[in-house]
């Protein structure tokens, strides 16, 4: 059984996720300030943390940053903050995903599975990437077509497909990402970063004007769902 520790202020949804979360088999833990969710995750080492960015005696992200200074335990954000530097920062600080409230009870179950699958898996980089009919061998560096025709890839394409496959069905943000592939005295062009995803759809979307696998979540990053 996965353990999830919920930091949440409001009885009422602390509640409502420990129905929710018993009834799928999941052993929950609670705590509703940022320094009971310091304590508790120590202790409890969780598989997962659900927090709330409004709390009590401080911000969640506080929270977020605390656990990052020690664990990757998958994080996801659920709070009814929805600006959208609310959420870089969340991201930014350590957080894997970002649900808002109100919530669906169906989506944040599937984005907890999906965060608990990404953290069992290998950290390292998955050896061939599936988008649409193409294949990308990232160790080999060679991308191939539905036909085996090859497809050229430059090698900041290759880099940036890879920070996007290690966090694969999550949100990579845009400073992350320009950070890891242009090094972080680039900060801040984004302008190159949306080119060369421009370029990758042309490339590898079976549709570039409709992408269904290097998806852009505004004003936050992108992410990838490779088939």
């Amino acid at each position: 059984m996965h353990q999830i520790l919920a930091v949440e202020d409001d009885p009422v949804i602390r509640s409502v996720l420990r129905a929710l979360l018993e009834s799928e088999q999941f052993r929950f833990v609670e705590a509703a300030t940022a320094e009971r969710a310091d304590i508790e995750a120590r202790a409890h080492k969780p598989d997962l943390l659900l927090v709330d960015l409004g709390l009590p005696d401080g911000d969640g992200i506080s929270v977020i940053r605390k656990v990052r200074s020690w664990s990757p335990v998958p994080i996801i954000v659920l709070s009814a903050r929805t600006q959208e530097e609310q959420k870089i920062a969340a991201l930014d600080a350590g957080a894997d995903d970002y649900v808002a409230k109100p919530f669906s009870a169906p989506e944040l179950l599937a984005r907890i599975r999906a965060a608990l699958r990404r953290n069992i898996r290998s950290a390292e980089v998955p050896q061939v990437l599936a988008i649409g009919r193409a294949r990308i061998d990232l160790s080999r560096r060679e991308a191939h077509g539905p036909a085996g025709e090859a497809i050229h890839l430059t090698p900041l394409e290759y880099r940036v497909l890879e920070c996007l496959a290690r966090h694969a069905g999550f949100i990579v943000t845009q400073d992350q990402l320009v950070r890891e592939v242009w090094g972080p005295g680039r900060l801040g062009d984004t302008r190159s970063l949306r080119v060369c995803m421009m370029n990758l759809r042309a490339k590898l979307e079976p549709d570039p004007h409709h992408p269904a696998h290097l998806i852009t979540e505004p004003g936050l990053g992108y992410r990838l769902r490779p088939d």
